[in-house]
């Protein structure tokens, strides 16, 4: 054994640089001063004493050897473009990283639009059908869970398999799933509507109003949107951790920014897509009166087929991707080539214990594995600081619709157009513009951090200026004005309208000529009606006294018409401009933070990794992000549908003041967040052992296994 490690000496020695040895002459000297003893042993053997604590720091490494098999099993696996074993000679142009990027990109984007038109169908699915609140949560979140269930698994399993595979499967799924969402519009039932006339100062009035869909349609649509939702989420998995991954895997190191900016991109212009094709789908009578008494049938069936072909056209797109994705191999070329490199570079988050391990596929390994991870808090840090950032972006671009429409006097269509044309492609922006930056900088890990916390502060410079741009509110009878001092505040009924008979369930916004705002024309006093050139005007209103009087064609005084008092605000263009500078700001984030958890996990952890980030942003982030803003939208309503079908409806009115100071201090907190646990990581930064690249790791355990072969093949 002796003899073993002193032949082991003169081959680790020669390994180490001339820098490193150094170090230990410079420590001998200094130990023969403090100490005359040590001038009896000799220098080499204070060098072996320096060796033998790299052994136990290099104990676990994988030999040169070992490595080279390993580089070239790689490169066996960047074989040509082809379906099995058919290779076509004029597709090998299009088998490079940028023609992936495309497929993927179009992938990403078709299953984007699918979660816009997702979010907008079932919003107004359950605001016409009044849903109970656990109705609302299965629907909203059976994603998320579904994702959560399985993606630790697809991670682990999936990264050591063919990536280009299991996104072939997550595209068949995505169709499939839009599909899924399309069978209840194309096999729709009739809507059955109870309406009530026009509802107008009169004693005799019916109450009742219910616009429900037929109890099969609505059956039918809760039990395929939920098998969508699942199908969707299982997608995801390979599409949003394995596809990232193995992007990364094959581009250069700074040129990954770029392409995963690309992705995010694509992301979000698909979620934007998908809210604006779907805008014009929203229905606007969920709030406003009732004319005539009809089924709505002709009409519902158009709606029902304009929602199915949206969803059949995704899924077309979706699956045009099935066939390039199974044409790529196992690995673009050069992939091994880029792998190899940067198993040179030093994995801050490697330990002893996971150093060059290979883990198998049991499932023993997997926790083992899923232990590591999250017992690394720099790691954990850096997720959370992703889950405070899609918080934001979630949970915004849900509310945001809703803002602008209260705030800014837009019908709901106006207003989802507005978010997704002009609004959400600001994320967009972002995320290119921030993987441009930081490629071109090609910043380390401490400088993508310190660029997270950078921007982030700047989008919240540009938030607090948001909280001044808003609508003062318009005086509303029983709201905020109490009908001349003859009401009372808080009561729609005053003595003006007592003998109407009015009913709160129907809203129907109704303008004064003395600029004051009306739940509805009964709530005026307004006893008949006309239609001008498609507008409603109202006439001998009892509760409206003053303002200045305008006559029609046909001599009659005009006191109230039907729509929301103008505010004379005209502020939106201000507001555009400084949500999309803070969401642009927001979005430079993104890019970085992914980059930071890839470059310090090892390429052995990385797609667990990925999985692990995966759930923390589905924990912290997208499930709770929804409902925390949806609380802000219930905490500024002052007045809501509490008569209609039997049930607590829609909200009616918000108050602007207070949902403009909810909506910034939420986002306020949430980057404050962000920059909080991003410096938190940054600090474990500095105390994590930098080890030198260029040294390459040996491995004295086998070495004395060679060792003893050699002498028993000599004996």
């Amino acid at each position: 054994m002796h003899e073993a490690l002193v032949e082991v000496e003169p081959q680790a020695a020669q390994a180490q640089p001339a820098e490193n040895a150094m170090p230990s002459e410079a420590e001998a000297g200094r130990a023969r001063k403090k100490n005359p003893l040590f001038r009896i042993f000799p220098a080499g053997l204070i060098k072996f004493r320096s060796f033998k604590k790299r052994e136990r720091d290099q104990a676990g490494a994988t030999p040169p050897s070992i490595k080279k098999v390993r580089e070239k099993q790689e490169e066996s696996l960047e074989g040509p473009c082809g379906v099995g074993c058919m290779v076509f000679p004029c597709c090998q142009r299009f088998n490079n990283i940028r023609c992936f990027l495309i497929f993927f990109c179009i992938l990403v984007t078709s299953q984007c639009i699918v979660f816009g038109l997702v979010d907008l169908s079932t919003d107004s699915f359950q605001k016409e059908n009044h849903l109970k609140t656990a109705e609302n949560l299965v629907l909203s979140l059976t994603y998320d869970i579904s994702s959560c269930l399985a993606v630790v698994f697809i991670a682990y399993y999936g990264g050591k398999g063919n990536i280009p595979r299991w996104i072939t499967v997550s595209s068949f799924l995505v169709g499939s799933g839009s599909l899924l969402f399309a069978f209840p519009y194309f096999h729709g039932g009739n809507y059955k509507m109870n309406v009530e006339i026009e509802d107008i100062c009169q004693e005799m009035k019916m109450f009742k109003a219910c616009k429900t869909a037929s109890l099969s349609f609505q059956s039918k649509y809760m039990t395929f949107f939920i098998l969508g939702q699942s199908v969707q989420g299982i997608a995801a998995i390979p599409i949003y951790v394995l596809g990232t991954t193995f992007i990364y895997n094959s581009v250069a190191t700074h040129s990954a920014a770029i392409y995963l900016g690309l992705v995010e991109a694509a992301g979000i212009l698909g979620y934007a897509l998908g809210y604006t094709i779907g805008a014009p789908l929203i229905k606007g009578s969920v709030n406003s009166t009732f004319e005539k008494s009809v089924e709505d049938s002709d009409g519902g069936e158009r709606w029902q087929w304009s929602w199915w072909i949206r969803f059949a056209i995704i899924a077309v797109i979706a699956w045009s991707t099935l066939i390039p994705f199974s044409c790529f191999p196992h690995s673009i070329r050069g992939t091994a080539r880029i792998k190899a490199g940067r198993r040179k570079q030093p994995h801050l988050l490697d330990k002893d214990q996971t150093k060059d391990q290979e883990f198998g596929p049991s499932i023993k390994d997997l926790f083992t594995n899923f232990g590591i991870l999250i017992k690394n808090p720099m790691f954990i840090y850096l997720s959370l600081s992703r889950a405070s950032e899609y918080l934001v972006m979630i949970g915004a671009s849900e509310f945001l619709p809703i803002y602008i429409e209260n705030q800014f006097i837009l019908t709901p269509s106006k207003a989802t157009t507005l978010a997704g044309l002009i609004l959400i492609p600001g994320g967009a922006l972002g995320q290119i513009l921030g993987g441009i930056i930081i490629s071109k900088l090609q910043m380390s890990c401490k400088g993508l951090m310190r660029f997270v916390m950078v921007t982030s502060a700047v989008s919240l410079v540009l938030l607090a200026f948001v909280i001044f741009v808003y609508c003062d509110s318009i005086p509303f009878a029983g709201i905020t004005e109490d009908y001349g001092g003859t009401g009372q505040l808080g009561n729609l009924t005053a003595p003006c309208n007592s003998h109407c008979k009015c009913s709160s369930s129907f809203y129907s916004a109704t303008c004064g000529r003395n600029g004051i705002g009306y739940f509805s024309p009964c709530f005026a006093g307004c006893a008949h009606s006309k239609t001008l050139k498609n507008h409603k005007t109202y006439y001998n209103c009892s509760c409206i006294k003053e303002g200045l009087t305008t006559a029609d064609n046909q001599g009659d005084f005009i006191d109230a018409r039907r729509g929301t008092c103008d505010s004379k605000c005209y502020k939106l263009p201000l507001f555009i401009a400084f949500i999309f500078s803070t969401i642009v700001f927001s979005a430079f984030a993104g890019v970085p933070s992914i980059l930071t958890i890839l470059r310090i996990i090892s390429d052995k952890q990385r797609f667990l990794a990925m999985g692990v980030t995966f759930v923390i942003l589905r924990i912290f982030g997208t499930i709770p992000g929804p409902v925390i803003f949806k609380i802000v939208g219930e905490t500024s309503c002052i007045l809501r549908d509490t008569e209609r079908c039997g049930s607590i409806g829609s909200c009616w009115i918000y108050n602007k003041t207070k949902m403009a100071y909810l909506l910034v201090g939420v986002c306020f907190i949430c980057k404050v967040v962000t920059i909080f646990f991003t410096a938190i990581a940054f600090g474990l930064y500095k105390y994590l052992p930098q080890e030198n690249s260029d040294v390459l790791p040996t491995v004295v355990k086998n070495l004395k296994v060679k060792k003893k072969a050699n002498t028993g093949s000599s004996l």
